[in-house]
């Protein structure tokens, strides 16, 4: 099987809409590397509506908490009590696809996942979410803190069904399998999204920038 290649349909002709449509059924093949496009082009095709396309036989599953990652900006506590300020955080989790790319909000194949995912779950999928909060947090002299954030996550696998109205490599129909990988609601599979404050010790070059600065005995906050 040639990598990154697309699924087609060979055999026989269905017999009940050969003649309008040219369709080839039943037994899925691999195309070979010089007959067939490859897995970017029939995506690119979807995005862009070149080919007409849909999300077949979605499966999603087990939700799990993503890694932490800071979402707030840091706090350098160069003075020698411990230091308390209230930091604003954000943060924006998007999709990524089987390939690592990028499956945009209000795009098309983000909006032809949710078609699919509505109709077979009941319940709405959505490819980006946005949270923003602010909390206390307390640094120790000589460290440096930040607030990280985790987002429940979830994949939904399924096939790629994309239709051209003329033939492109010598058929109408072209499947390609994917699984994407985006943020799921708080609470999903019993998952919650957590924040937290971190922090650390200050490097010897960060604690040198605290005199160099004319930060000594003072706090101060950084962008991330």
């Amino acid at each position: 099987m040639v990598k990154n290649r697309a699924m087609r349909y060979g055999g026989r002709l269905l017999a009940l809409s050969a003649a309008a449509l040219g369709m080839v059924a039943a037994t899925a093949l691999p195309a070979a590397a010089d007959d067939g496009p490859t897995r970017d082009q029939l995506i690119a095709d979807c995005d862009s509506g070149k080919g007409k396309c849909s999300f077949n036989e979605p499966v999603l599953g087990e939700a799990y908490l993503g890694d932490f990652r800071q979402v707030s900006d840091s706090l350098y506590n160069c003075s020698s009590s411990a230091a308390t300020q209230s930091m604003g955080w954000a943060d924006t989790v998007g999709s990524t696809d089987s390939a690592g790319v990028s499956v945009t909000a209000g795009g098309s194949l983000a909006g032809l996942i949710d078609l699919s995912v509505t109709a077979t779950y009941s319940h709405t999928w959505s490819s980006s979410h946005t949270e923003n909060s602010s909390l206390n947090m307390t640094v120790q002299p000589g460290e440096v803190g930040w607030i990280s954030r985790a987002q429940v996550m979830q994949t939904v696998s399924g096939t790629w069904q994309t239709h051209y109205d003329d033939r492109q490599w010598g058929h109408y129909y072209w499947f390609v399998p994917d699984t994407i990988t985006g943020p799921a609601p708080n609470g999903t599979d019993g998952k919650s999204n957590a924040v937290i404050v971190k922090s650390r010790e200050m490097t010897a070059k960060e604690k040198a920038s605290c005199s160099a600065d004319s930060k000594q005995g003072k706090a101060f906050v950084k962008s991330h």
